[in-house]
């Protein structure tokens, strides 16, 4: 990357497609996909738009993980993504180690804060998750996963059709 100083972050859902994290941190370069061991994904935090997006919970289950991928940002861009995430509004950060074909890495992730299990994502939105777990190379039975994710339809059809724009492009 540069001298200039960064941060590793875990991103593990719509942020693992890299066209869509690069309009939130510009110098965003994955290391790899990652896993987070003892974890499960859920769809559950409730979004500014009220719809659900991707959060993670303990679990106790074996074999359990989130799979994701590890980018290097710039510390500089770290507010913006912050602000775009909603840290402090919905999601806190926390510092993980998740595992990579290189070894393991200490990240940094959001973890929501604001949880109702009714919540559904919209359909974009999931558009971009499987997006960025395709580009990435996620395991096939993890992608069939996210992909069988019930989803709703965006009443605003403006911001659906700009987000299915950008899961597609490329």
């Amino acid at each position: 990357m540069s001298a200039k100083p960064t941060f590793l972050n875990f991103a593990y859902g719509s942020n693992m497609l890299m066209r869509r994290l690069c309009e939130r941190a510009p110098s965003a370069r994955p290391v790899g996909v990652a896993g987070l061991a003892g974890y499960a994904l859920r769809w559950h935090k409730v979004g500014q738009d009220g719809s659900g997006k991707c959060d993670i919970v303990p679990v106790e289950v074996p074999g359990a993980k989130v799979l994701g991928v590890v980018y290097e940002i710039l510390v500089c861009e770290k507010g913006a993504l912050d602000a775009a995430e909603g840290l402090g509004k919905g999601y806190d950060e926390k510092q993980v180690r998740v595992d990579t074909a290189a070894g393991e890495l200490q990240a940094q992730l959001y973890v929501a804060t604001t949880v109702d299990s009714a919540a559904i994502p919209y359909d974009w939105y999931k558009a971009l998750v499987v997006a960025g777990a395709k580009e990435h190379g996620l395991e096939a039975a993890y992608v069939s996963q996210l992909e069988a994710t019930v989803a709703q339809v965006d009443a605003n059809a403006q911001r659906g059709s700009a987000n299915f724009a950008l899961a597609n492009r490329g």
